[in-house]
C-alpha cells in the first residue's frame, strides 16, 4: 500500500477564510482574490496590523472550527482506504494550534487513528510516497510524487503536478 501525506491548512481547512474574516471584523477590510493573487496574505496586512495578525494564528481556538474544504472530508475517507494516509501539518509554529488541529481531526475525521496524524516543526522529514501541500516549500526535501494544492499564495508555481480542489485530488489518486 503507497503512503501519502495531506497537509492540513488550506489543503484540508480552509484557514485563510478565517484569517480574513477575523481581519475583516477586527479592522473593516476584506480583501479581493485579484489582491492576494501570487502572495502570502500576511504580505497584503498592513505593517501595523502585522502583530494582531499573527496573533490570530497563535490564539487557542482558532484552528479549532476551522471549515473542511469542499469535499475534502469524503475523499480522505477513501484515500484513507487505499493508502496508509498520515495527516501533517507543521504546527509546532503555532503552539495553540497543536491541541486544536488533533482534536479537529479527531471529531471530523472519525475514520482516522491519532496514529495517522503527524505535528511537526518541519516537513523536511516526511518521505511518503505522495504529499499533498499548498506550499511549494514543503516539497524541497521530499522525494516522492510532490501534489501541489492550489492556493491563492501559489497560483504562479509551475513546478509541480497540481490540483484545484479535492474531486480532482479524487480523479488523481482513486
Amino acid at each position: 500500500m503507497q503512503t501519502i501525506a495531506i497537509d492540513m491548512d488550506e489543503v484540508i481547512t480552509d484557514t485563510a477564510a478565517k484569517l480574513k474574516a477575523w481581519y475583516f471584523r477586527d479592522h473593516g477590510r476584506k480583501f479581493s482574490e485579484e489582491e492576494i493573487r501570487g502572495i502570502d496574505l500576511k504580505k497584503a496586512i498592513p505593517a501595523e496590523h502585522l502583530e494582531v495578525f499573527q496573533g490570530y494564528l497563535n490564539s487557542p481556538g482558532f484552528f479549532r472550527d476551522l471549515e473542511a474544504m469542499p469535499g475534502a472530508v469524503e475523499v480522505l475517507n477513501q484515500i484513507n482506504q487505499c493508502y496508509e494516509l498520515y495527516l501533517v501539518s507543521a504546527a509546532t509554529e503555532f503552539p495553540p494550534s497543536l491541541k486544536d488541529k488533533f482534536d479537529w481531526v479527531m471529531e471530523r475525521l472519525p475514520f482516522i487513528s491519532w496514529r495517522q496524524v503527524c505535528l511537526c516543526g518541519s516537513k523536511r522529514i516526511i518521505q511518503t510516497d505522495i504529499m499533498i501541500d499548498d506550499r511549494p516549500r514543503n516539497f524541497t526535501y521530499f522525494n516522492g510524487r510532490k501534489i501541489l494544492y492550489s492556493a491563492h499564495h501559489n497560483v504562479g508555481e509551475e513546478r509541480y503536478e497540481r490540483v484545484d480542489n479535492w474531486q480532482q485530488i479524487a480523479e488523481k489518486l482513486l
